[in-house]
């Protein structure tokens, strides 16, 4: 039996877009703390007109209160629900490279906001969030929910 050529380049094309997604920050993802490697919770992060923008779905914590707000925070989030709470905030992808700069991110455990910036690895399928506070940075490694 003889493929056709036209089956073959669209096989081609259609497993090439799904690999270039991946290769991209939108997605659901499971942070986990760089200090313990305890789960911490899921962030949906999504592209809003080119721009990031991540909430907070589920927290994973064992010590976590399901009605948890962000007590913390200084902003318009200050007593919203940790669930649902929006903690990314911008960063577009730098041109030619695979890596979403100038973004922000909140940490609703200290209210504190960062510069962050936002590098898949491994295929897309962990993604390195790199926390700034002026010339001092911090990563963590989150890992993609399939």
């Amino acid at each position: 039996m003889r493929i056709p050529k036209s089956f073959i380049a669209l096989l081609l094309m259609a497993t090439s877009g799904f690999a270039a997604a991946q290769m991209s920050p939108v997605g659901l993802w499971r942070s986990v703390d760089d200090k313990t490697g305890e789960s911490k919770a899921e962030i949906r992060i999504s592209d809003k007109a080119g721009a990031l923008e991540g909430r907070i779905e589920k927290t994973l914590r064992k010590d976590a209160k399901p009605d948890a707000k962000c007590d913390e925070c200084t902003d318009e989030r200050k007593g919203k629900p940790v669930v649902g709470l929006d903690i990314i905030r911008g960063g577009k992808k730098a041109e030619g490279k695979d890596v979403w700069e100038n973004g922000k991110i909140l940490d609703p455990e200290n209210g504190k906001e960062y510069r962050a910036s936002f590098t898949p690895i491994e295929g897309g399928n962990k993604l390195e969030v790199r926390g700034y506070l002026g010339p001092f940075w911090r990563t963590q490694t989150w890992t993609r929910v399939q």
